[in-house]
């Protein structure tokens, strides 16, 4: 049976990431160091090759793929779009136990809390997985058996924590700026029960293997959109 193959990449380094800070919506771009990290580990490193690149409409995202992908017009998806932060964006989280009572709660992941003006967990993971399941089954329908998608990491968190096989939390899911996962979509398991293999770390020390992120330490950091996917495949 024919399987098909997306790696997800979280975004190179932004100021906000180096800093600790919340960033969501806000549009930053890639900060100095993150280009530079970008370009070594590019060098230095195997990244995937694919047919498609799926992005962010951010600039850190967008950026990301041209360093990497440079060759690659990608295909913006803007259900891909990090988490609303609301009154949350650009604080640190010591500023926020002292400041936002509602924050250890949002944390804590307890249903139904929102930063005050952001989105909730429940509604950010509706609208990543909604994206995310169009952007599959239109793989599926056009045949394109391999794809990146760039994005942020708590789309990514969302998207491998829902559909994910092992299975495990979002937190859990956590790569470093650069970094991602590889899954193995296998057409009969994604149909019946919305679930994908996730196969290995990304990106690799050789063509055939070796994690290149195995510490690193991790750098702290409303409606769907209605397209069809298959229509950017040619």
């Amino acid at each position: 049976m024919k399987t098909y193959t997306l790696h997800l990449l979280r975004h190179g380094l932004t100021k906000g990431n180096l800093e600790g800070l919340y960033i969501g919506h806000t549009d930053t771009p890639l900060c100095a160091e993150g280009k530079e990290q970008l370009l070594q580990m590019k060098k230095e490193l195997c990244y995937p090759e694919c047919s498609f690149v799926f992005s962010s409409p951010l600039k850190r995202c967008l950026e990301t793929a041209k360093i990497l992908y440079p060759s690659a017009k990608p295909i913006v998806i803007d259900g891909l779009i990090e988490y609303d932060f609301g009154e949350f964006e650009g604080k640190s989280a010591e500023e926020l136990f002292e400041k936002q009572p509602l924050f250890p709660r949002w944390l804590a992941g307890e249903k139904g809390v929102a930063p005050p003006f952001g989105e909730s967990n429940e509604a950010f993971a509706k609208r990543v997985c909604s994206s995310f399941i169009k952007i599959v089954d239109g793989i599926l329908k056009t045949g394109a058996d391999n794809a990146v998608i760039i994005t942020h990491g708590g789309v990514m968190g969302a998207v491998l924590s829902n559909f994910g096989l092992p299975e495990a939390s979002a937190h859990e899911w956590l790569a470093p700026s650069g970094c991602g996962f590889s899954v193995r979509i296998t057409p009969s398991l994604w149909t019946s029960g919305r679930k994908f293999e996730v196969i290995r770390e990304i990106p690799l020390t050789t063509e055939t293997g070796g994690n290149y992120y195995d510490g690193w330490d991790y750098y702290p950091g409303e409606s769907d959109d209605d397209f069809d996917v298959s229509q950017y495949l040619d």
